[in-house]
């Protein structure tokens, strides 16, 4: 749908889900398409204590009037919310990330010409996904899950010439559990005063779940051990095994 520009965020036109909210239009720096790096304020350090020989680190930061605060993964964001997300990666590969909108509608959010083009990810270094200079996702929608995915492969994956590639972005699913509201923990509520919602935030892919069908080549990658770790509102993933393969996980967010 369209999305109208408000007072200081020129917003890109997508489909309802995460959409892609441009740099302000007072800005004197537009968003870079060939992506790029920024600092990590704050620090990444959720560590797994098993030794996965493969381990991304991933920070949600919500934007507070402008400015980037840290988020809870597990946090209920409201519709509307400016979203992006702070990584780093413990080996190199590349990154590509889908969105199953609570509207049903399958989104690329990176790698693509408003977000970023350049998805190399190399060890230790921290990225920002959108990859441009001020760049955000706005949560769109029915409220509910969105269902965030995330490929992690050793090797760039082709544009569906190869064994290897993703294929256009599937046709539209029904909305994502409908009758499903976000709902926080009263106990956190209560002590922190931030609703938290625990079916929200990083998490495997259920056992035997059906993966999108651009994704359904990736199967054994969906199946393999993953181990999962939050500290101080940053998540880890971290696999298990030495294996070369693609490698996925799923971010949950809440919305309501």
């Amino acid at each position: 749908m369209y999305l109208p520009a408000f007072p200081k965020i020129a917003a890109a036109c997508l489909t309802a889900g995460l959409i892609f909210a441009a740099p302000p239009a007072t800005s004197l720096r537009p968003g870079s398409p060939s992506g790029g790096t920024a600092p990590l304020r704050g620090g990444l350090h959720a560590r797994p204590e098993t030794a996965g020989s493969k381990r991304i680190e991933i920070i949600i930061e919500r934007s507070d009037r402008g400015e980037p605060r840290r988020a809870d993964p597990s946090q209920v964001f409201r519709t509307g919310d400016l979203v992006r997300f702070r990584f780093r990666a413990s080996f190199n590969g590349y990154l590509y990330v889908m969105n199953h909108a609570t509207s049903g509608s399958f989104i690329l959010l990176f790698p693509k010409e408003e977000t970023g083009t350049m998805n190399r990810i190399e060890a230790g270094r921290e990225y920002l996904v959108p990859m441009t200079d001020n760049g955000w996702f706005r949560l769109e929608g029915p409220p509910g899950y969105e269902v965030v995915y995330w490929l992690v492969s050793p090797v760039r994956l082709s544009d569906g010439r190869s064994a290897l590639s993703v294929p256009k972005l599937p046709a539209p699913a029904p909305h994502l559990n409908p009758s499903i509201t976000p709902r926080c923990d009263d106990t956190i509520f209560r002590a922190r005063g931030e609703c938290i919602d625990h079916a929200a935030g990083l998490k495997p892919l259920e056992k035997n779940a059906a993966l999108p069908e651009n994704l359904a080549g990736f199967s054994s990658a969906a199946s393999r051990e993953l181990t999962f770790v939050k500290s101080n509102k940053s998540a880890a993933v971290a696999v298990q095994d030495d294996s070369e393969e693609p490698f996925i996980y799923t971010l949950r967010l809440a919305h309501r």
